[in-house]
């Protein structure tokens, strides 16, 4: 079997997806916008926009009704710039970082303005400042000014000054046009502005003096303002001159800011850090621990750099104790984080433990993992230093492994992405360097190490040689991936036999007589992995999400920001639910999840647990029925009343879905349908049931 490669762009379909079947598979979509740190506020006759870290709401003064826009329900991008409120077209402009642009109405419907968006130009296309004048938005661009009829939704006129313009303006007949690096300029409304020889030079660049955080609605008489708290709220002013409050500020349900960098789950609850550091990046983002608990966000407390004596930033890892409920540690670009039940307990670093600098400052204590293994020991890597890896027991006390050394021989830059297998007895992890990247196993029971990298050879004999590794992965076979530069790559179970460097680089077969095969996503940089209940393989990329089926041989999804409401393409982790079907994807924008078709399968199956919804099945329902509570690969047989069989399969990890048809593709009659489901040894059988209502 020979082999090509397959790349991100094997295959663009295009396709007519109608407005019902789009709104269908948005509803599987939910984005977690922050919206603290209100950025401009958009008066609109007594409802007021409000833009905050990328996410939009709106506020009803009247009503008290609340309502938050992004891709799952009408936006047609993400990753908001600016906004502004046209009183003469009665619609709010939406200009992305993108350049695309949205027109939205008080009741939430929407007009696509794509032209800067689609069109294609060497040129800076990012839209800086929006002005309204009656039905027009200019709209200034690094490549100039952009006239919109907001009414119509076109584009009128588009002036190429060559430069980029920082904010537009017109007043007494002319367009003003004011660039930071080349200064004022204005023009003639009457004349032809597409000439640029009727644009002049009138002076020097001056600051916009403009305030978007404290605007009145002459409309409504109303003044918008962002509190102290970081909410939207609404006063008018008495007669003495003092504001009058008509609410106390308003906040949609959010995360306290759109920093994801890892995910974890524990306890029906999902944990990001909201950090970032490496190679490439100092992040510098706020101490932060997101929980969610699907409902309601809340924040692990954040320590002062009073308390701490550095700076508290870039949480990048965090674990669980599996002896004390609710104690967490957390390792950052400045120590490891001690939390008991979300509150601050202390703080690890050069005065109170071995860990130390690689500058010789406390607000550069890199500890860039971390790992409980089952009997409470905390295994943890302080990056950059000679000593890299430690152990903090139960008891408190802290060791230096000897494996360290061996590690050191081949250098100790950054240390991290740990994964315990063989029930915590073997410790896979990576360290990460530009062409140098290696993985590493320690097998702590009989203290063998293993080291692989920076040059593989896969199972054809060919080199493989990343330029970067970026996660390490386990799934239900217990194979070890690979997240590269050169795509996913993966060791076998028992393979840690120091220097042997083979991986295995998957095949996928074309099936199309030539006995030919493809490497799955060859040459594809895949940052991050994750593995649902069915052993299907999730890959975050830098351009959007794959799923790969549990035999990898077929892409089942690729979500892109342009075929669905993901926030961006590029993915930094992916986060399966154990406890649900949901999906988190981490990215550079913010966080978002896909309500996928696969649960975690369960390891016993009974009455109690295995059960279908709907159910009842009316004549309105025009979805798939789903069964849930399933072992892993079960056999799943839907049957009569008096046995006839109308639709069997497997599961998908612990669900099966049945789209209420018979064998010859009919939909089945009124009635009960049983439902038997069995492991995949044919043991420990089990029978919910089914009504069926036409």
């Amino acid at each position: 079997m020979t082999r090509t490669i397959i790349t991100l762009a094997v295959a663009l379909v295009a396709c007519l997806t109608t407005n019902s079947a789009l709104a269908q598979t948005n509803s599987k979509w939910t984005l977690y916008s922050s919206f603290s740190n209100i950025t401009e506020i958009a008066p609109a006759g007594g409802t007021a926009f409000a833009l905050s870290d990328g996410g939009l709401f709106s506020y009803n003064s009247e009503t008290g009704e609340t309502a938050v826009y992004d891709k799952t329900n009408s936006l047609s991008d993400a990753n908001i710039a600016h906004i502004a409120w046209s009183k003469s077209a009665k619609q709010l402009v939406i200009a992305y970082e993108s350049s695309n642009i949205d027109l939205l109405t008080v009741n939430g419907n929407v007009t696509n303005v794509p032209d800067i968006y689609m069109k294609s130009t060497t040129l800076n296309k990012s839209i800086n400042h929006i002005y309204i004048d009656g039905p027009y938005a200019y709209l200034s661009l690094g490549l100039g000014v952009v006239k919109l009829d907001v009414k119509r939704g076109i584009i009128v006129d588009t002036y190429q000054l060559g430069f980029n313009i920082d904010y537009t303006y017109t007043k007494d007949g002319y367009i003003y046009a004011a660039s930071s690096t080349n200064g004022l300029y204005r023009g003639k409304q009457t004349d032809n502005l597409l000439d640029t020889n009727h644009w002049q030079r009138i002076g020097d660049y001056t600051p916009l003096m403009e305030d978007r955080l404290n605007v009145e609605d002459t409309q409504a008489k109303l003044w918008w303002t962002r509190t102290e708290s970081d909410k939207l709220a609404c006063y008018t002013i008495d007669a003495n001159g003092n504001r009058v409050y008509k609410t106390e500020g308003v906040s949609p349900e959010g995360p306290a800011s759109n920093h994801f960098y890892r995910l974890y789950f524990k306890n029906g609850l999902m944990y990001a850090v909201g950090g970032y550091y490496s190679r490439t990046l100092d992040g510098g983002y706020p101490g932060e621990v997101h929980v969610w608990d699907g409902n309601k966000w809340t924040e692990f407390e954040r320590p002062s750099e009073a308390t701490t004596g550095h700076k508290n930033v870039d949480y990048i890892s965090m674990d669980f104790d599996p002896l004390k409920p609710g104690h967490v540690m957390v390792a950052a670009k400045s120590g490891l984080y001690e939390y008991q039940d979300g509150k601050f307990v202390k703080c690890y670093n050069m005065d109170n433990s071995p860990l130390t600098s690689c500058v010789n400052s406390k607000n550069y204590i890199i500890v860039s993992d971390i790992k409980y293994d089952a009997n409470g020991t905390l295994w943890l890597f302080n990056a950059s230093v000679d000593n890299s890896l430690f152990t903090l027991s139960p008891s408190g006390e802290w060791k230096a492994q000897a494996v360290s050394a061996n590690i050191k021989a081949s250098g100790n830059k950054f240390l991290e992405n740990i994964v315990m297998t063989n029930n915590g007895t073997r410790m896979w992890f990576s360290k990460r360097e530009w062409k140098k990247s290696r993985v590493y196993v320690y097998d702590i029971a009989n203290n063998q190490f293993g080291a692989f990298g920076p040059s593989f050879v896969n199972e054809d004999g060919a080199v493989v040689e990343p330029n970067d590794l970026f996660d390490l992965a386990l799934d239900r076979d217990g194979n070890i991936w690979m997240s590269t530069t050169s795509g996913p790559l993966y060791f076998a179970p028992d393979d840690f036999v120091s220097s042997n460097n083979l991986i295995i680089q998957h095949k996928v077969p074309r099936n199309d007589g030539t006995n030919l095969a493809d490497y799955l996503l060859a040459n594809t940089t895949t940052t991050c992995m994750a593995v649902d209940g069915s052993n299907r393989k999730w890959f975050g990329t830098r351009n959007g999400v794959f799923l790969i089926s549990e035999d990898c041989n077929t892409q089942l999804q690729h979500f892109t920001t342009d075929n669905s409401p993901l926030m961006s393409n590029e993915i930094i982790d992916i986060g399966v639910d154990p406890n649900s079907n949901m999906v988190y994807f981490a990215t550079t924008t913010g966080l978002c999840s896909y309500a996928s078709d696969a649960t975690q399968p369960t390891d016993k199956m009974t009455k109690d647990n295995v059960y279908a919804y709907p159910n009842p099945v009316r004549p309105d329902y025009t979805g798939t029925i789903t069964i849930v509570g399933l072992s892993y690969k079960a056999d799943v047989k839907i049957v009569t009343s008096n046995g006839t069989l109308v639709n069997q399969g497997r599961s998908t990890g612990g669900s099966y879905h049945w789209d209420g048809r018979d064998l010859k593709g009919k939909h089945v009659a009124s009635g009960i349908y049983m439902v038997e489901a069995a492991n995949e040894d044919g043991s420990k059988g089990t029978v919910c049931k089914i009504a069926v209502v036409n």
